[in-house]
């Protein structure tokens, strides 16, 4: 009986003892992930320093974006005059993400739920002016929060479902600490289409979106002026950007009552690209957002 009961504690043991092994395998695997990511993000500042340093923006940012056969995809590289901490910080948690997104001219609403399943971001999208929330698109984004260490950060969100047919939404922000106490942002917006958004989408750019144009330069016309992208490349970039600077301006004013600040630097930043991004007039953006935060805050 003796000896029975000690080949268990043994074989216990020994079974701790894998566990332990295991999941120190497992940290050490996610933690060389981190550190590979930290690292590829700074290699990209590197790489792209020149162009920070000078482009058509006037400001340190990168551009660019993509197509499949399925997707769109938009990314900007920035960097910020922030240390990475303070980034870190301002950036982190739901209810800074719905500030964030709130923004956005097309952002209706943005409410954080936290249950046992983890952080939903509830965020209604509709046109650029005021609406009910019923006559909005619910989309509902998953927030997860990737590695965080001293020196690297990455929050995504993820949602299913969106308007016409759309799906596999994903904006995803990695930071990394850069020299001269900045931070070197890297932001994706991306999502899947189907065919009925395919066709819904090209009437759009075949009626009120046919003079839209993205940020990509595809040539140059006769006097001498850029051609810009346009088409679903082109609707990318420009969400992309107004994305950007939405971040871009929660940043420089993330106290509770610097709201208004924030939705004068957004808007500003926004008519520094009036080719791309305006849409209308300051005093209807200001009133608006005000009152879409107001409703914002009542359901908190």
């Amino acid at each position: 009986m003796a000896k029975k009961t000690l080949r268990m504690m043994i074989s216990q043991a020994l079974t701790q003892v894998c566990v332990v092994l295991a999941l120190g395998a497992l940290a050490a695997s996610a933690q060389a992930a981190t550190d590979s990511s930290a690292a590829m993000l700074s290699t990209k500042y590197a790489e792209l320093a020149p162009q920070l340093a000078s482009n058509q923006f006037k400001r340190p940012i990168v551009l660019d974006s993509s197509e499949s056969s399925s997707a769109f995809k938009g990314d900007i590289y920035a960097l910020v005059d922030h240390p990475f901490g303070e980034v870190n910080a301002t950036l982190n948690g739901p209810a800074r993400w719905c500030d964030v997104l709130v923004l956005h001219l097309n952002t209706k609403y943005c409410r954080p739920l936290t249950d046992d399943s983890g952080t939903l971001l509830q965020v209604n999208i509709g046109k650029k002016t005021e609406q009910t929330l019923e006559q909005a698109y619910q989309v509902d984004f998953v927030y997860r929060t990737g590695a965080h260490t001293p020196t690297y950060f990455d929050t995504r969100l993820d949602a299913d479902k969106g308007p016409l047919g759309t799906s596999n939404y994903r904006i995803v922000l990695e930071a990394v600490a850069a020299p001269g106490n900045k931070t070197f942002l890297h932001l994706t917006y991306s999502y899947a289409f189907g065919f009925a958004s395919k066709l819904a989408m090209q009437a759009y750019l075949s009626t009120a979106g046919s003079d839209k144009v993205g940020f990509t330069r595809e040539g140059r016309q006769s006097d001498g002026s850029p051609v810009y992208i346009g088409g679903m490349r082109g609707v990318v970039e420009r969400n992309t950007m107004r994305y950007y600077l939405a971040i871009e301006a929660y940043l420089n004013a993330p106290a509770t009552d610097q709201l208004d600040a924030r939705l004068q630097s957004w808007f500003a930043a926004t008519e520094d690209y009036a080719l791309q991004l305006h849409e209308v007039e300051r005093s209807d953006y200001l009133l608006m957002k005000h009152h879409e935060v107001a409703r914002q805050k009542e359901s908190r």
